[in-house]
């Protein structure tokens, strides 16, 4: 383990899917065009959408829709939560080639999520992972509340370990840890990755982390040092989790991408196209999105 920070890191955009699941619907054109705009300022990765239930997700009803109206281009992953079989099909036939699967270290928090055990969803995923590997699909997977679940409280490190190598035993290609109500301390961090990290590479590891108390960016430094490359955020902002009660959104790409550049690490974002990308979103919202750098930006602009 390095305890020193990468040259680059890769940023996961994950507005698009857990942006815009929740709120009034945004226009599939709309999404589209954020889609693109997202693409041409340099983010290598970006969760377009979620093969759920209509009736589960309404804001993501055009999933097909959206995925198959994005320009791709050669070298961006564009990925899709894909929740069961069903939702497979659909992703199959809208030629995803990257698909994400989730659960969570804790039991009471994934049975009100999924309605279902952990070791049930992992044995709902493992057809699925199957599935989609033999159709040379890559398989992202989402552990959530790996810092502490909303209803439980503390989640033992280990639990985070035992549920993440449940996942990589069915498939898995790359996990993503996340801290589902934002109570993730930068010493935890370090507690829950260095059990992780003697199971599976730091390559195949990213985290995501919620703004709740302010404490992300502090988060992804501990990360980094711990010898993370990977980190998921979600472009203004946007984005929480309807089953935890008080999380509030996700960590702004704008911030990360700014402190990592201040940092001199390399994303191949572009700052500026960035939080064009957020600002075309407010303007569809209507309001402001919580992002602190789009806030500085405002705030240092002269008045007239």
């Amino acid at each position: 383990m390095s305890a020193s920070f990468p040259e680059r890191v890769k940023v996961v955009e994950v507005n698009p899917r857990d942006g815009l699941h929740e709120g009034p619907f945004v226009p599939t054109d709309t999404k589209i065009a954020f889609i693109d705009k997202l693409t041409d300022a340099g983010l290598a990765h970006i969760e377009v959408t979620s093969f759920v239930s209509p009736s589960w997700v309404p804001q993501l009803a055009d999933n097909s829709a959206v995925f198959e109206g994005i320009n791709q281009k050669p070298g961006v992953v564009y990925s899709a939560l894909v929740p069961n079989m069903v939702g497979l099909e659909h992703a199959l036939k809208a030629k995803v080639k990257h698909i994400a699967v989730f659960t969570a270290a804790s039991e009471t928090f994934n049975k009100r999520n999924t309605n279902a055990s952990i070791k049930e969803s992992i044995q709902r995923f493992k057809p699925v992972c199957e599935t989609a590997l033999n159709a040379g699909m890559m398989v992202r997977g989402y552990v959530s509340t790996c810092f502490g679940c909303p209803y439980t409280g503390p989640v033992i490190p280990a639990k985070v370990a035992e549920v993440a190598q449940m996942l990589m035993d069915i498939g898995v290609t790359e996990l993503s840890l996340g801290d589902t109500n934002g109570v993730a301390v930068p010493n935890k961090v370090h507690e829950v990755l260095e059990l992780i990290l003697k199971r599976i590479p730091a390559e195949q590891i990213a985290v995501h982390f919620h703004d709740t108390h302010s404490r992300a960016l502090a988060n992804v430094s501990a990360a980094l040092q711990m010898g993370i490359r990977t980190v998921d955020s979600s472009a203004g902002g946007l984005g929480g989790c309807p089953y935890s009660p008080g999380a509030s959104g996700n960590l702004a790409t704008e911030d990360l991408v700014a402190m990592l550049h201040g940092m001199d690490i390399e994303t191949g974002v572009d700052l500026e196209k960035l939080m064009e990308c957020s600002l075309f979103m407010e303007a569809e919202l209507g309001r402001e999105l919580p992002s602190r750098h789009l806030k500085a930006v405002r705030c240092a602009k002269p008045t007239s």
